[in-house]
């Protein structure tokens, strides 16, 4: 079209920065509770408008230290209002939060913070010795404050004190919305771990979503309980989605056990839960040793791990539907849900179940795909594994101060999974690419073999790994804890035959007091690795 120049639209200049969640929380869903649980059993309660005057005084103070964008300020505690105050006066002003993982070890802390170059740490009481040597131990780490008075003796201050005489009228916003506003490391099960750098239009973009009716389906009639940690993966998004929609919060703090979890879901009347299978499972056995029913709970995210059909089942049997789900730290971290597509709807219950238990599917903003070792993609047939690929707005294109980009030429992250694409579009992760295990040239899935072994009555937790063989290069063991009333290796053995291919059949099935879990509440391979195999 010669002569003629592209139009601009005409609309506001309107940056979608995080702090919108809570101004948008504050000003139409002021009242709503946010419900915090402290390690003494006790609660506070407060609302969205209450959060939002008190991060802006935090963000007064922390621009008057000498804060400033892109300055690191790091958190080392659990889910509470207090952090989520802390999330919002630190992304307001431009700087970075960084969350920090209180479950992984001293020596892994010390390395990351030093990696993030924190200025600044807000901890926990209950965390005050590790954040003394964090203190200690990192050269950049300038002030030291504590949500809730420390533990230990301390040199640190008390937020509260910290922000006392701080302006409650601080503005918020004003830059890029690409400028950096959380800063969370991947678990590093293959090496040093790596920061992930999320910019505010990625946190906005991955919040809108995520709160789908085809993804979390999330709304201001819901009471949200996240039990996946707040330092994990930014609590998969729940404490923006949350503010998003202006549904009650409730943050359970440290105590997760399942008689904990129970109480707390009873009595704030929650509808809508997400957390890993672990703590699942713990909620579960309570119930059902007690005899107890959660009437007002519709449905739990399961993620982290991938969901069993007994836990599915367990679930349904108490009237709650519960919904898998898969992601990572590099995804913002949600990349696929479990919902049904109207095909899958309309089968009955039995049919739909293997759709139920894979990974999921995509939802608008995000795309996927399966490759060969060669970059060729896979067709979408549900049984041609491939390595499974990435590619969106809030999808990580490089790590935190590593040069280069970690994705494809044309743009894909490789997510180090390997997975099938069915017709309908559900992924399955058949294994992570270092789990898998490659036997006579071809490939065992770890993943199913537990899956498979978890079904048995008695089985509790299961393992897999690929240990070394003479003739086909690798074979799978399997690693079994029990319940109280023991299993038969035999009889499982049996049961794995009739749900497996012959030569996917462990060598060996050993019975183990416990299974390492890493600081995510996974499995720890690595750890299984280096103890059984060197």
């Amino acid at each position: 079209m010669t002569g003629e120049t592209m139009l601009e639209g005409r609309m506001q200049p309107w940056s979608m920065t995080v702090d919108r969640f809570i101004r948008h929380a504050a000003r139409w869903h002021g009242t709503r509770e946010v419900v915090s649980f402290l390690d003494d059993g006790r609660s506070e309660r407060t609302d969205y408008a209450s959060i939002e005057t008190k991060a802006r005084k935090l963000s007064a103070a922390l621009l008057a230290y000498g804060i400033g964008p892109g300055d690191r300020v790091a958190t080392l505690a659990m889910n509470s209002a207090d952090h989520l105050v802390a999330w919002y006066a630190i992304a307001g002003i431009g700087a970075v939060c960084h969350t920090l993982n209180p479950r992984l070890g001293e020596h892994h802390l010390v390395w990351i913070a030093n990696h993030a170059k924190d200025r600044i740490l807000i901890s926990d009481g209950a965390f005050s010795e590790t954040a003394e040597i964090l203190a200690q131990q990192c050269t950049s780490i300038e002030k030291l404050l504590f949500f809730t008075p420390p533990h230990s003796d301390s040199s640190g201050q008390l937020l509260d004190d910290f922000s006392a005489s701080a302006s409650e009228s601080c503005d918020w916003g004003g830059f890029d919305e690409n400028t950096a506003a959380g800063l969370c490391y991947t678990s590093g099960t293959t090496g040093d771990p790596k920061g992930v750098l999320y910019s505010h239009r990625s946190n906005v973009l991955h919040t809108l979503m995520s709160i789908q009716p085809d993804a979390l389906n999330l709304s201001a009639r819901d009471t949200i309980l996240p039990v996946v940690p707040m330092y994990h993966a930014n609590a998969w998004g729940l404490t923006f989605s949350a503010p998003a929609v202006g549904a009650k919060l409730v943050l359970p703090g440290g105590k997760l056990d399942g008689e904990t979890l129970f109480t707390r879901m009873r009595e704030e009347e929650v509808t809508v839960s997400a957390g890993v299978p672990t703590a699942w499972i713990g909620l579960l056995d309570h119930m059902e040793a007690k005899g107890e029913r959660l009437p007002h709970l519709s449905r739990v995210i399961v993620g982290g791990a991938a969901m069993t059909e007994t836990l599915l089942r367990r679930f349904e049997a108490k009237g709650i539907e519960a919904i898998a789900s898969w992601g990572m730290t590099e995804l913002s971290p949600v990349g696929g849900i479990a919902t049904p597509v109207a095909a899958v709807a309309q089968m009955p219950s039995e049919r739909q179940l293997p759709y139920r238990l894979k990974q999921g599917r995509v939802f608008f903003g995000i795309d996927m795909r399966i490759c060969r070792e060669d970059g060729e993609e896979l067709s979408h047939d549900g049984t041609t594994p491939g390595a499974l690929q990435m590619r969106g707005p809030c999808v990580a294109e490089g790590y935190f101060g590593l040069d280069g980009l970690a994705t494809t030429a044309d743009g894909y992250l490789d997510t180090g999974d390997i997975a099938t694409i069915d017709p309908l579009g559900y992924v399955q992760i058949v294994d992570r690419a270092k789990d898998i295990v490659k036997s006579g040239g071809e490939w065992i899935s770890s993943l199913e073999i537990e899956n498979a072994a978890s079904l048995f009555p008695g089985v509790s937790m299961a393992a897999v790994l690929g240990v070394p063989d003479p003739k086909w290069d690798e074979r799978p063991l399997l690693l079994v804890t029990a319940g109280d009333d023991g299993i038969d290796i035999d009889k499982l053995r049996d049961h794995l035959a009739g749900k497996l291919p012959k030569w996917w059949l462990p060598d060996e099935i050993r019975l183990v007091d416990s299974l390492p879990l890493g600081a995510t509440g996974k499995i720890d391979k690595k750890v299984l690795r280096a103890e059984l195999l060197g």
